[in-house]
């Protein structure tokens, strides 16, 4: 019989010390000083030890009670709420919505914090990022600095601009609709949403039964006055009866596929801009405050002001509504090209797009379609690229088109300003930059940034 091999001193050392489980910080509250704005709508502080921590509910320069909410001993860093405000900054007002605050709803970041300061920290994020990740300032990307309302959302402290179109209530195991709190499972019940258009609210999701739904999501187009419904169920329940306060369709989330599904009504809901008219499939993409498709295609035309007879890209097209506004503006010697990867907002895109001979849809990724279409110089490119970005490859790629003008249309500026960056390595700058604030209350903003050829700064 073999002998077993002799085990070294540090294996005895494990078995007979086995290792210990980290020491959770959850529930310690710690006295600080909070220091500036971080991306994702928190503060950063430390603790007396010099651990940092993301606090919640705060803002800069305040002196508060942080409460943990996740994190451990020997962690980078711990997440945490502001509980005890004990010394208050000049741009703290009291939240106006009854559900926020922490342990709360976690649908909003900002709501105790006047307009003009949350604008005033979005920007400070964006500006942040384009120097850590892009080495821009904001005067080398042609940006002021200011984070601009939509249309009619500039209001008093304390008033709240009713905005979201697109609402997906979470369903308690009571079929009590709500919200998620905050990096969380957890449903804070609620009777109205503050952020909510007025064609969400009325139709009343918050006061009605929900029993066996996971989720309900609410949809009032702009432009229209279509209404509509998404159910998702839990494995094994039945539909309930929809009875709201005004006509909806009704849709249903398949457990099978995932997909969505019609059970009366139409299965899309019909959006406007810039002069058009846009079909939107259940579960489609569409921009969720009302302003936002006319303000972002408004910016990307200014910036990139197409000519007669141009060649144009539209990745990540969605349902074609930059297409569009380029078809109209390239004519009929012009030519656009649209490259989307979800099968419905492609059959969306081309029904959309049917009145224009010289605009055609591709379905697929843009890495994969652009280098097989052949395509080798442009002369505009329209990208609006999910939150991750384009990533160095399709930029690299993009870089190498010639165009004379590129409008990148960004949610997230942690992602744009690494975009940027690649930008500029493949001989581009960026020309303008526009920060917009698209989605009040919340950490939220939408970018719009026109890059020009280095060498060329037409």
């Amino acid at each position: 019989m073999q002998a077993e091999p002799k085990k070294s001193q540090a294996e005895q050392r494990a078995v007979a010390e086995p290792v210990s489980e980290p020491v959770s910080l959850v529930g310690e509250e710690y006295e600080v000083e909070v220091g500036p704005v971080a991306h994702g709508g928190h503060c950063i502080a430390r603790t007396s030890e010099g651990q940092v921590l993301f606090v919640r509910h705060t803002l800069p320069g305040e002196r508060v009670v942080a409460r943990v909410t996740e994190g451990e001993e020997g962690a980078r860093f711990l997440r945490a709420d502001a509980v005890e405000i004990l010394d208050p900054s000049k741009d703290r007002i009291e939240a106006p919505c009854p559900f926020a605050g922490p342990g709360r709803c976690g649908g909003c970041d900002w709501q105790h914090a006047k307009p003009g300061a949350q604008r005033r920290l979005k920007g400070e994020v964006v500006a942040e990022q384009l120097q850590r990740l892009a080495g821009l300032t904001p005067e080398e990307a042609g940006w002021d600095g200011t984070v601009m309302p939509a249309e009619g959302d500039k209001l008093p402290a304390g008033q709240v601009p009713s905005w979201r179109t697109r609402v997906q209530f979470a369903v308690d195991a009571d079929g009590r609709a709500g919200l998620r709190r905050h990096r969380s499972h957890e449903i804070e019940p609620i009777d109205h949403c503050m952020i909510a258009a007025e064609g969400v609210s009325e139709l009343g999701i918050e006061r009605r039964d929900w029993p066996g739904m996971a989720t309900v999501e609410a949809i009032a187009a702009t432009g229209s006055q279509d209404r509509q419904v998404i159910l998702t169920p839990r494995p094994g329940a039945r539909l309930p009866i929809v009875e709201l306060d005004r006509p909806v369709s009704v849709m249903r989330v398949e457990e099978k596929d995932g997909g969505v599904h019609r059970v009366h009504g139409r299965p899309f809901v019909r959006e406007r801009a810039d002069d058009h008219t846009y079909r939107v499939g259940s579960g489609g993409f569409w921009q969720v405050h009302p302003k936002a498709a006319d303000t972002l295609v408004t910016a990307v035309m200014q910036g990139l002001l197409p000519r007669k007879g141009d060649m144009a890209l539209d990745l990540y097209c969605g349902v074609g509504l930059f297409a569009g506004a380029l078809a109209d503006r390239v004519g009929d010697q012009g030519a656009v090209l649209g490259i989307e990867s979800g099968k419905r907002a492609v059959e969306d895109a081309r029904h959309n797009l049917a009145a224009f001979d010289r605009v055609r849809i591709e379905q697929g990724k843009v890495e994969s379609v652009l280098p097989r279409t052949g395509i080798d110089e442009v002369d505009l490119i329209v990208l609006d690229p999910p939150r991750a970005g384009a990533g160095r490859k399709t930029v690299q790629h993009l870089s190498t088109l010639g165009a004379r003008r590129i409008a990148y249309v960004a949610c997230d500026p942690a992602a744009l300003a690494r975009d940027l960056g690649y930008f500029q390595d493949g001989g581009y700058r960026v020309r303008t930059l526009r920060v917009f604030d698209l989605f009040p209350m919340t950490a939220h903003v939408e970018c719009v940034a026109i890059l020009e050829p280095a060498a060329k700064g037409l």
